[in-house]
């Protein structure tokens, strides 16, 4: 039924209205209608991400579509180290004192490739942005978190998480621990921290094209067709529900 609600949601215009929410992978794809949506509904985000050009490319989107004016937190997660994540908290903290939502949406595919070839190294690369980062970065913003009146996480996870199939290696790996720690961080913090994993499906992103790229991606909704589910976990109607995984299509 979760999910189906998700589905269903029909925000108002001023769900989000002073809360903070930061968008990990901001510049692209998903994170990019996600950011766009959280502030089209009034929240402050903070785009986070490695490419400054697209960043800032949505920093005048949301300004010019009327929104509050993000915050750009340039980074690249695969090579942050532990006073990177520090710096970003203690930014936040000095801004706004809390962290009302995060959502983890930055990953890489890594190879399409059968267990017996798959390279160590991008084995290695692709466990590190799509499953460490996030438990580093929730793990460095639990205390701002916290401070929230009504704070929630989302997790992206994927089909392939909940039950790999042949060829997706390390990123099915990942998405399955995703999915776990996102159960065990719920279980942890019942009654003060909503924590979800969400799966978009197929959509049109750079990841689905690198998957599939002899898919006609007209045959796929784009990302902003997806966001009432996000709208959902990291906002208020979602008020008590913890621990689910749900599904965008």
């Amino acid at each position: 039924m979760t999910s189906a609600a998700a589905k269903a949601y029909q925000p108002a215009a001023d769900v989000l209205r002073d809360r903070v929410i930061l968008v990990t992978g901001a510049g692209d794809g998903l994170g990019r209608a996600a950011a766009h949506a959280f502030a089209h509904h009034g929240a402050s985000v903070i785009l986070l991400g490695r490419t400054v050009r697209k960043l800032e490319q949505v920093y005048d989107e949301i300004l010019a579509a009327g929104g509050p004016e993000p915050v750009i937190a340039t980074l690249d997660l695969a090579r942050a180290h532990g006073p990177d994540y520090t710096q970003i908290a203690e930014q936040i903290d000095s801004n706004w004192g809390r962290l009302d939502g995060l959502l983890h949406n930055a990953a890489m595919l890594g190879e399409r490739a059968p267990i017996d070839y798959y390279d160590i190294g991008i084995w290695h690369q692709v466990m590190h942005l799509d499953l460490n980062v996030p438990f580093i970065l929730t793990q460095t913003l639990l205390p701002l978190l916290r401070k929230a009146a009504d704070p929630s996480v989302i997790f992206t996870s994927s089909s392939v998480g909940r039950r790999g199939r042949a060829y997706w290696g390390a990123y099915a790996v990942a998405k399955a621990g995703i999915e776990n720690l996102s159960q065990v961080l719920a279980d942890e913090n019942e009654g003060r921290l909503r924590v979800n994993s969400i799966n978009p499906g197929a959509c049109r992103t750079r990841m689905r094209r690198e998957a599939y790229p002899g898919e006609d991606p007209e045959t796929r909704p784009e990302p902003a067709a997806l966001m009432g589910p996000y709208l959902y976990l990291i906002g208020p109607a979602s008020h008590g529900v913890t621990g689910q995984s749900i599904d965008c299509q």
